[in-house]
C-alpha cells in the first residue's frame, strides 16, 4: 500500500500531521507492508528566504501581516501551536524560525528519495527550521543538512546548482492543484481516499484499515474456448510452458 503526502518543511501543522501518522503507523498491522512518498508544496512561492535572526520579519509578524492578526493575537496563535507540537513529543521554537523559500529544499528532498533516504531528510529539515533555527532556504545550510543524513554532499550542491530536480517539485505542486489540494498536509492513501489536514492518529489508522481492508485480489480471466488454459502460454520458476 503506498501513502502520499504533500507537504512543506516550513509548515507546523505538517511537522504534526507527520508525528501522527508515524503514530498510527506504528500501530497498523501491515506497516511493512505501506510505501510512503513526499511531495512538494510551497505554502509561500512567492517568499524571500533570511539566514539570520533579525534579518527580516519574525514568525509573529509574518503571521500578522499574511492573516490581518494584530502582534499579539499572533504570539497567542504561535504559543498554541507550540503546545499542539509539545503534545506530540515536538519542541517547537518559532521565536528561532527564519522565513525560508523552500523550492531548493524540495528538490533535495527528490534527490534524496534516489537514494532512499526522503524520510530522513524530511525529518531532518523539519528539525533543523522548527527546532534548532537553520535557514533552510539557504543552500549551503541545505547540503550541510543533507550530508547528515547520508546524502553525498557534493552531489547535493551540484543538484541545486543545476536545479536537477526543478521539473519534479513543479509537477508535485501541479499535481497537487488536480487533486484539488489547497492546504497540507494532505494524505493520500492508495490513490482511493484523501486526508486533509493533521488529523489524529486513531484516525489515520482506522483509513489505513479500511483501505487495507478493500485491496481487491486480482481477478483470473479464463482464456476464450479454444485457447490456452492457465498452464499455457506463461514463463515461470520452472520455465515456459510449450
Amino acid at each position: 500500500m503506498k501513502v502520499e503526502i504533500w507537504s512543506d518543511v516550513v509548515c507546523p501543522w505538517c511537522y504534526i500531521g507527520k508525528r501522527r501518522f508515524e503514530g498510527a503507523l506504528a500501530r497498523f498491522a501491515h506497516r511493512d507492508d505501506v510505501e510512503v512518498e513526499w511531495h512538494s508544496f510551497e505554502l509561500d512561492p512567492t517568499i524571500e528566504s533570511v539566514h539570520a535572526l533579525g534579518e527580516g520579519p519574525d514568525h509573529a509578524d509574518v503571521l500578522s501581516a499574511k492573516y490581518g492578526m494584530s502582534r499579539p493575537e499572533a504570539e497567542a496563535a504561535i504559543a498554541s501551536m507550540s503546545q499542539a507540537a509539545a503534545g506530540e513529543g515536538l519542541d517547537f521554537r518559532m521565536d528561532r524560525s527564519l522565513a525560508s523559500n523552500t523550492f531548493d529544499a524540495h528538490q533535495l528532498l527528490h534527490l534524496a528519495a534516489e537514494h532512499g533516504l526522503q524520510g530522513e531528510l524530511k525529518e531532518r529539515l523539519l528539525r533543523a527550521y522548527f527546532t534548532e533555527g537553520e535557514p533552510v532556504g539557504d543552500r549551503d545550510t541545505l547540503v550541510r543538512l543533507a550530508g547528515e543524513v547520508g546524502l553525498d554532499t557534493a552531489d547535493a550542491a551540484r543538484a541545486l546548482a543545476t536545479q536537477q530536480h526543478a521539473e519534479t517539485v513543479r509537477a508535485d505542486e501541479a499535481e497537487a492543484r488536480a487533486l484539488g489540494i489547497t492546504g497540507v498536509p494532505f494524505f493520500v492513501v492508495d490513490r482511493r481516499y484523501g486526508i486533509s489536514g493533521a488529523q489524529p492518529a486513531d484516525h489515520l489508522l482506522a483509513v489505513l484499515d479500511r483501505a487495507w481492508s478493500e485491496r481487491s485480489p486480482m481477478t483470473l480471466v479464463d482464456a476464450p474456448a479454444g485457447g490456452t488454459d492457465g498452464a499455457d502460454g506463461a514463463c515461470g520458476a520452472d520455465g515456459c510452458a510449450i
